[in-house]
């Protein structure tokens, strides 16, 4: 197993142009750690040349995935920009992913501006 630590990325359809930038713009720092991915967000993160570790995409029990990996404590953070104006069939997954790094401790970010300050206090850990 690797000993970087491992952040995991989500994004709602709505947000998954905002992750690819988010990526590009943070790309030498991304890359230094081991990045999970729900399969269709990881898929495009995939085009920016960074590793991405896929998983099943959302609505297929991807959240679900990375929220064991959570409660597994493999995770350091999960970078998860939703939409919350759109509606989503899979919310309890969602919901449940939320309140599995609540309950163990796992930073999450909504939206590039958390995600970044989260990349920032991870970075100085390494």
């Amino acid at each position: 197993m690797e000993n970087r630590k491992t952040i995991a990325l989500i994004a709602h359809d709505g947000k998954k142009d905002e992750m690819i930038q988010f990526a590009k713009e943070n790309h030498d720092q991304l890359n230094q750690f081991h990045l999970i991915a729900t399969g269709t967000t990881g898929q495009r993160i995939i085009e920016t040349a960074l590793q991405v570790e896929l998983k099943l995409s959302g609505p297929k029990g991807g959240d679900a995935q990375i929220a064991a990996l959570a409660a597994e404590g493999i995770l350091s953070a999960v970078l998860f920009f939703r939409d919350p104006l759109g509606k989503h069939p899979h919310e309890p997954d969602i919901q449940m992913l939320m309140r599995i790094c609540d309950v163990h401790n796992v930073p999450l970010a909504t939206n590039p501006s958390t995600a970044k300050l989260i990349l920032l206090g991870l970075q100085s850990e390494l």
